[in-house]
């Protein structure tokens, strides 16, 4: 099955920030949160006391050592709500 993305405008305005020698990293993790969220590769987990938007559990992913971004399943399940993106610790602090 493949994942619908959906970009919140934090995540849109978060990756406009990025330096460009992230672009490739993002990519490939967005690829592969399309295929499946849960790919050993993203080193997915959930985010302990946050609550998202669709009142469900907001998900941490690695783009690299230092980025992450954030997300939740949408409405349904086969949508993945990208929520923010950035260094981890600034990240994390809204995710």
């Amino acid at each position: 099955m493949k994942y619908k993305l959906s970009r919140s405008e934090r995540f849109i305005e978060a990756v406009l920030e990025l330096p460009k020698e992230i672009d490739n990293k993002l990519d490939k993790c967005l690829k592969l949160l399309e295929e499946n969220p849960r790919h050993p590769s993203l080193k997915t987990h959930k985010i302990k006391g946050a609550q998202g938007d669709f009142q469900k559990d907001v998900f941490e992913a690695y783009i690299d050592k230092k980025y992450r971004l954030t997300w939740e399943y949408g409405e349904t399940r086969e949508v993945v709500v990208l929520r923010n993106c950035g260094i981890h610790d600034e990240c994390l602090n809204s995710p």
